[in-house]
């Protein structure tokens, strides 16, 4: 997640639409005083500016609080927690609220969205990774809750888009290049390919994983992306 007051854009990040890669491009262009979030340690380093964030902890009062437990315990603080202040996949409403009305108005804002069918696998794919002998894609959908990957809430404020742009990862070439453009940008900064996940058998599809039940599942779990931009199984 990214705010630069340098060049006046606000980058929402979603889950699973090559994010981590936009983050490593727009590095290249922060100034010292924006903010970017921290990632994960093996992703750092790709980065040109805040490899492990830059001004993402301050002070505010709507920052959560770290539980008493988890301090008395010494439980580590996660860069993914909200009490670090700003932090990756953040959505918009706190995003808002911490800027203020007149930065959240007056600058750019951007995210990208996927085909929730697709993105699914995807997310699939990413929690079973490490594991030797992974759960099937049904039994991983059957754990409801825990299975999902929502990206509404990180764009849209009181089910409305609440930025500029959402650009598709379908299209994430040119949407990108959309993007810069609009932040003064356009043909200047190349999108890398990071954080990529463990590759499915080429004669696979995403509909090849689905059933009659699962696909009703992620039809009754993402509905408002799905409307808005008519994606379909």
């Amino acid at each position: 997640m990214i705010v630069s007051h340098e060049h006046k854009f606000i980058f929402l990040k979603t889950y699973k639409t090559a994010s981590t890669s936009m983050e490593i491009a727009l590095s290249g262009v922060l100034g010292c005083d924006d903010i970017i979030t921290p990632a994960q340690a093996d992703l750092q380093s790709l980065r040109a500016t805040g490899a492990d964030g830059q001004n993402y902890r301050f002070v505010h009062p709507a920052v959560p609080k770290r539980a008493l437990w988890r301090r008395l315990l010494k439980r580590p603080e996660r860069y993914y927690h909200p009490t670090v202040g700003y932090y990756e996949h953040m959505p918009g409403w706190r995003v808002k609220l911490y800027l203020g009305d007149d930065i959240w108005n007056s600058y750019f804002k951007f995210a990208f969205e996927r085909n929730p069918w697709d993105r699914q696998v995807s997310f699939y794919h990413y929690k079973t990774r490490s594991k030797d002998a992974p759960e099937s894609f049904e039994q991983f959908m059957a754990k409801g809750k825990k299975a999902r990957v929502d990206n509404w809430d990180i764009y849209a404020i009181d089910d409305s888009v609440s930025v500029d742009f959402v650009g598709h990862y379908e299209n994430i070439d040119s949407d990108f290049e959309k993007a810069m453009g609009a932040i003064g940008f356009g043909g200047r900064i190349e999108l890398p390919r990071a954080n990529v996940g463990k590759s499915k058998p080429n004669t696979r599809t995403y509909r090849d994983y689905y059933s009659d039940e699962t696909n009703e599942l992620v039809a009754s779990w993402y509905p408002n992306e799905i409307s808005l931009f008519d994606y379909s199984y």
